[in-house]
């Protein structure tokens, strides 16, 4: 039996990443013969506005470093705003860069950022235009629908649930994303994002609005999932976690 050991780096104030990753993976154990186990390190950061994020973004190598020691078999850098708040393509730069860190500890790692799985994720389902949902302010939702954008998506209809604190939004009731995906415009878009954040919950509502919408329906933490897999080299087939961790991807 072969165990794989996934590494975080979160913020401090993240509650949601350590609790969907580890569900998909441990409902991936009833149907695949690897076990998972998991290993956090956090960067400070509380409210989620831009400077903030900045801030934390600095913590992120010393966090690689931590996790590096354990010997992680993927690591994720669980937080995608922060990663989009710093500039177009900025997921590529931070990934080369923790890796760089990782290598520097004679324990070259696999990074998968939130960020650039989301994007990754989109474009392995084949989707051109996405509808999106997002829990944070207008700004900061705006710099993340720019930021999907400037990777060649488009995106139609979003929503900003314009909650700032970062324990908030963690509370955020999952079981209000299928009322809010059917007051958007979801017609004209090849796939939804019910989360752009790894703090607001989604994962029961998956599935519930793919029946819904009859839609590819995708989250920060569906696309982390399974860009961690992709880069460990193992089957994507994940009870419950839509379409994209059906294994056909």
């Amino acid at each position: 039996m072969k165990v794989v050991r996934v590494g975080q780096i979160v913020p401090s104030s993240n509650i949601t990443m350590e609790t969907e990753i580890p569900a998909l993976l441990k409902a991936r154990e009833l149907v695949a013969p690897e076990r998972f186990t998991f290993h956090s390190s956090r960067m400070r950061m509380k409210h989620v506005t831009k400077e903030e994020l900045a801030r934390m973004d600095g913590d992120s190598d010393r966090c690689a470093l931590e996790l590096s020691d354990a010997r992680v078999d993927v690591m994720g850098y669980a937080c995608l705003v922060a990663i989009m708040s710093m500039g177009h393509g900025y997921h590529r730069v931070s990934a080369e860069r923790l890796r760089n860190v990782t290598e520097n500890n004679d324990a070259a790692t696999p990074i998968i950022t939130s960020a650039g799985a989301l994007i990754d994720g989109i474009r392995a389902l084949g989707a051109k235009r996405v509808a999106v949902v997002t829990p944070y302010m207008k700004p900061l939702t705006e710099l993340v629908v720019d930021y999907i954008r400037h990777e060649g998506i488009e995106v139609g209809d979003y929503r900003a649930l314009e909650i700032s604190d970062n324990l908030a939004v963690a509370a955020h009731d999952p079981m209000n994303l299928p009322g809010i995906i059917a007051s958007m415009r979801t017609d004209d878009v090849d796939a939804i994002v019910i989360s752009a954040c790894v703090q607001m919950p989604s994962l029961n509502a998956i599935t519930m609005v793919e029946a819904q919408t009859r839609k590819p329906v995708i989250s920060a933490a569906v696309a982390t999932t399974w860009a961690m897999l992709t880069a460990l080299d193992l089957p994507t087939r994940v009870p419950g976690g839509g379409t994209l961790l059906s294994g056909a991807y």
